[in-house]
């Protein structure tokens, strides 16, 4: 089955910081909605740059977007 990671980009001298609390805010999502996913994290790119990512399936990828707004996406492997 195909996994989508959705991301949600940060920018500014706080972006590490907003992007790892953006993380438990999926965390929270996810259990609320009992959705059968784990995998989360998030990344800083650089001083001014970070994000946070979702991996979903194509069966979620949908309500999951509409409901959480992800700023893109891409093919999780």
């Amino acid at each position: 089955m195909r996994q989508i990671k959705m991301i949600w980009d940060f920018r500014g001298p706080d972006a590490a910081v907003t992007a790892e609390h953006h993380e438990k805010h999926l965390k929270e999502y996810i259990a609320l909605e009992k959705l059968p996913l784990n995998i989360t994290g998030f990344e800083t790119k650089n001083e001014m740059h970070a994000i946070v990512f979702m991996v979903v399936t194509d069966e979620y990828m949908i309500p999951v977007r509409d409901a959480l707004k992800p700023h893109r996406g891409e093919i999780y492997q």
